[in-house]
């Protein structure tokens, strides 16, 4: 039996444990205050008419509402490596059949229609695979690999539900580490790749197409 002494020093490693703990978690940075849109920069197709941000992305009820018309993204002020990224997102009409947005990783190089980075699909029914832009590069299964498009890799269990009906919040959990990418869907893995040829940038949302709300975007640096 421990002595009394014996007692509260394991007591008290147990207390030092759980406070590094929390305080790991209290590492987390918002990367939406649910306010307004500080710490982002916005991009849309120059070949678009009248393009102005504030007519595509505006704050209301503690979410990013994002219009979908024209094409462009919102995109971080800085540049991120080694995170854990979560956020959620829903689609405005739950009847829309042609939802399209996605999260940008590894965002370099110059604003354009579309920068070079990794996408985390967000369409619907296809969300949670990968497409490569600019001419990024990573390494991921060749058998789930579109035989129609080499930039394109369709995410795991495919034909399994892991999206909620259009217009119920899911949420994306992004893990970038090195050079790898995991991406889970409602608490699903997803897809993964390795041999990113970046293993840091900065992080942004699409505008593609139609009506979708952000909510919850948070990072977590990784040790």
């Amino acid at each position: 039996m421990l002595r009394h002494r014996e007692m509260w020093a394991v007591v008290a490693a147990g207390l030092l444990a759980a406070s590094a703990g929390r305080a790991a978690d209290d590492k987390g940075e918002k990367l939406f205050n649910g306010k307004d849109l500080s710490g982002w920069k916005f991009f849309l197709d120059p070949k678009a008419k009248d393009a102005d941000p504030k007519n595509v992305w505006s704050v209301k009820d503690e979410m990013v509402v994002c219009k979908g018309v024209p094409n462009g993204y919102m995109v971080t002020e800085k540049e991120y490596g080694d995170y854990e990224l979560t956020l959620k997102w829903r689609w405005a009409d739950p009847t829309a059949t042609k939802n399209n947005s996605g999260v940008l990783l590894h965002v370099s190089g110059e604003d354009k229609i579309w920068p070079k980075c990794a996408e985390a699909q967000l369409q619907s029914g296809k969300a949670g695979d990968f497409w490569l832009m600019g001419g990024f590069k990573l390494t991921a299964d060749k058998e789930r690999q579109d035989p129609k498009n080499e930039r394109h890799y369709f995410r795991m269990k495919k034909d399994v539900e892991v999206e909620k009906k259009p217009g119920e919040w899911n949420e994306y959990r992004i893990t970038c580490k090195g050079d790898t990418i995991r991406l889970e869907i409602n608490g699903t893995l997803v897809n993964e790749a390795t041999g990113t040829e970046l293993s840091k940038g900065k992080i942004a949302l699409q505008s593609e197409g139609a009506e979708v709300h952000f909510k919850d975007i948070e990072i977590r640096p990784l040790n």
